[in-house]
């Protein structure tokens, strides 16, 4: 069973998402916050696997609350619930640590499948998004780490900017997924960033170069 908190300032929205959410058989809502320090006491002690986390709130706003929690609690994944207006939120969130975004009118069944790809350690991207916060990102030099990639793992490194998970890259380059799992590890550490979200957003801004 995979435990949810909702973070919204809308007792409506988190009524709604509450009762999708619970539909699912393997997702529970475990607790409900209506700005981020709210959120942050809360995660602290019921420990939620997944915080579908809004940005736009009073007191404390997802982006100081991302940080919070995944600074205390980074077992804690963290995916963002935005509008097309909120790519500056999203960009910082994401720089943060949080593992993805989607928009808050996104299908029940899309929903879940997101919650659940975070839930096992991938990134998630909601249509159209991961384009517009790139073009929002500021462009990035070109690190002479990026020249050491060996050419499988640059392979690896264009497929994770289009947002594939491991098992996606394992299928397209024919190889195991703990292979792939190796690959973005080097990756990561050979261009000294924290995680794939970053890896595909410093591929992507050199692309556009």
């Amino acid at each position: 069973m995979i435990r949810v908190m909702l973070v919204d300032d809308q007792g409506i929205v988190r009524e709604g998402l509450s009762s999708l959410l619970n539909t699912k058989p393997d997702l529970e809502v475990v607790g409900e916050a209506e700005n981020g320090q709210v959120a942050l006491e809360k995660a602290l002690e019921i420990q939620p696997d997944i915080i579908l986390m809004d940005m736009r709130m009073p007191v404390m706003d997802g982006v100081a609350a991302t940080q919070a929690i995944r600074q205390q609690a980074p077992q804690i994944n963290i995916l963002v619930l935005t509008t097309f207006d909120d790519e500056d939120y999203v960009s910082q969130a994401m720089r943060l640590g949080a593992k993805g975004y989607l928009l808050k009118d996104t299908p029940s069944d899309e929903l879940a499948e997101a919650i659940r790809a975070v839930h096992k350690g991938y990134t998630h991207f909601g249509p159209g998004l991961f384009e517009k916060m790139i073009t929002a990102t500021p462009t990035v030099e070109e690190p002479p780490e990026l020249a050491e990639l060996t050419p499988r793992e640059t392979e690896v490194l264009a497929l994770i900017a289009e947002g594939q998970s491991n098992r996606e890259i394992a299928e397209a380059l024919y190889i195991s997924e703990r292979t792939v799992k190796n690959h973005v590890n080097s990756i990561l550490k050979r261009l000294n960033v924290r995680d794939r979200t970053q890896a595909a957003i410093l591929a992507t801004n050199l692309q556009q170069r």
